[in-house]
């Protein structure tokens, strides 16, 4: 699997860069799953794996080449201030996405109404 970033836009006021890829996924056959992506791309970029979301990877029909979109930010905790909560759990691995759902699965208590004062008849 080969990466060339297509276009790279610094972003100042939301401390991140916005990147436009291809792949070249002749040798792995299918579409790499967004995870390898995101390593490679890490790799590529020379930051932490955690910093960079990989929004979409999409492959040309009847190619074996694969375009997509990516953020890398400065640090985690402005990614998660800006990135959706769909896009970040999308590029958490597997076992921690198990463990994140089983803290999620824990039931909260249902809401209490509150009782309306008796009505008073004159």
């Amino acid at each position: 699997m080969e990466i060339k970033i297509t276009k790279e836009q610094q972003n100042r006021l939301l401390k991140r860069k916005e990147i436009t890829f291809e792949i070249d996924h002749s040798q792995t056959r299918g579409t790499p799953q967004r995870l390898e992506v995101r390593n490679k791309l890490a790799e590529v970029l020379k930051t932490k794996p955690e910093l960079v979301y990989v929004k979409r990877v999409e492959t040309k029909t009847g190619t074996m080449k694969a375009t997509g979109e990516a953020n890398a930010y400065e640090s985690i905790e402005q990614a998660k201030l800006i990135e959706p909560k769909y896009i970040i759990t999308r590029n958490i691995p597997q076992e921690n996405k198990e463990k994140t759902e089983e803290k999620a699965e824990a039931p909260a208590p249902p809401p209490k109404k509150p009782e309306k004062p008796a009505e008073k008849k004159e």
